[in-house]
């Protein structure tokens, strides 16, 4: 009855497809599962926030990060040795912050900057306020800020 909005649901926030079904059938094979205490009038909205954990366990295992330093090519011609091995240290220290970096707030600096979301989507997706999207997508930046700083 639900299936397609919760696939639609997923697919609005993950533009793939074959991922989209697949949460979407593991959600309703959760809710099988646990079919004898859900309330009927509650069961659509569990569907949207059990699809929501799964979106996010599954970003968090894909580890998807910001594509800027995975898709960015320096030039050879124009840059030296020296600045290849300064953007290379760069590019490690930025994924290791990401790794070590708080799981809300890594997931809406990820939303915002990789999906490109507006704090009122990222809101909505994850049921928190909009008030606590800036205050997350704040300290996610304040954290990279600490955890890029060069130690010369």
């Amino acid at each position: 009855m639900h299936f397609a909005q919760v696939r639609n649901y997923v697919f609005f926030r993950s533009g793939d497809t074959e991922l989209a079904t697949d949460i979407a059938q593991e959600t309703f094979m959760r809710i099988w599962e646990k079919q004898h205490q859900i309330q009927p009038e509650k069961i659509k909205g569990l569907l949207y926030k059990i699809a929501n954990d799964l979106f996010i366990t599954h970003y968090r295992k894909e580890k998807r990060s910001f594509n800027f330093f995975n898709s960015y090519q320096l030039n050879d011609n124009s840059h030296s040795p020296e600045d290849a091995l300064v953007f290379d240290q760069l590019k490690q220290r930025y994924n290791s912050a990401l790794k070590t970096m708080p799981e809300k707030h890594r997931t809406v600096f990820l939303m915002s900057r990789v999906d490109n979301l507006k704090y009122a989507e990222i809101a909505e997706m994850n049921g928190i306020s909009v008030k606590a999207v800036e205050k997350r997508m704040k300290q996610a930046l304040d954290f990279l800020k600490v955890n890029l700083k060069t130690n010369e």
